[in-house]
């Protein structure tokens, strides 16, 4: 079964930026103990942007949506629904290996 990568796009409403990647850093070590997850990597948009973006990679589908409903993400959706600007970007994605071995996939 193929992994499954996870692009999250997360935007803070203004002046709830700090709040929003404070919940987001709380709620990684738990997400980090949850079955399949490989990867759970905050990023911070650079330039004038305040978005932020999580890039994960799940071992299955089944994986990501275990944690979908996992006690992790209901309460980091509880802590900022109200602090985000529109709703999650969301996207999954299926890895195409090119180049250089660890270097074309995530």
């Amino acid at each position: 079964m193929s992994e499954i990568i996870v692009v999250a796009t997360i935007s803070p409403k203004p002046g709830e930026e700090a709040a929003v990647r404070n919940a987001i850093l709380s709620a990684i070590p738990k997400v980090h103990d949850e079955p399949g997850c490989i990867a759970y990597a905050l990023h911070e948009a650079t330039g004038d942007s305040t978005d932020l973006v999580m890039i994960e990679k799940w071992e299955s589908m089944e994986a990501l949506g275990t944690h979908g409903s996992a006690p992790a993400l209901a309460e980091l959706g509880a802590a900022i629904g109200e602090l985000l600007a529109g709703p999650l970007d969301v996207k999954t994605f299926t890895a195409v290996a090119a180049g250089q071995d660890g270097k074309g996939t995530i």
